[in-house]
């Protein structure tokens, strides 16, 4: 599994980015921009709301095992499962939706297998992908 221990700070995004495609250079480009939009999302929220006011570190590792992108996210902020909360309502017009949880939503349409953790005080998301 390859990591990358990096500030949890929005401006690092396209680090992380850079990253997870290099990882998955041989990958369908379908999955590539799919496993794009799913580590933006995840590490944008890590970045804004894991460490408010602070700063602090995350954790990405990736791993491609039994045609299956495996993509796990970590850090030390506030403890927080985006898995409890419930789906958007997406048959409401967008301009009356409650803003958040689409990000989230998304991320559970595009993966195959989504799981959140709390251990030894650290956020732990990980997201798994087949690769077809």
């Amino acid at each position: 599994m390859k990591e990358l221990l990096i500030k949890a700070i929005i401006e690092n995004i396209d680090t992380v980015l850079d990253f997870t495609d290099e990882i998955l250079k041989d990958c369908p480009p379908k999955v590539r921009n799919e496993i794009g939009l799913v580590t933006d999302e995840i590490f944008s929220n890590i970045a804004r709301y894991a460490y408010t006011p602070n700063i602090g570190d995350a954790v990405i590792r990736v791993n491609v095992v039994n045609n299956e992108i495996i993509i796990e996210f970590e850090d030390s902020g506030i403890p927080y499962n985006p898995l409890e909360n419930d789906d958007p309502d997406i048959s409401v017009n967008i301009i009356d939706r409650e803003i958040g949880g689409l990000g989230i939503f998304m991320t559970k349409k595009i993966m195959d297998n989504v799981k959140y953790e709390y251990k030894n005080n650290r956020n732990i998301f990980t997201a798994i992908k087949k690769i077809s």
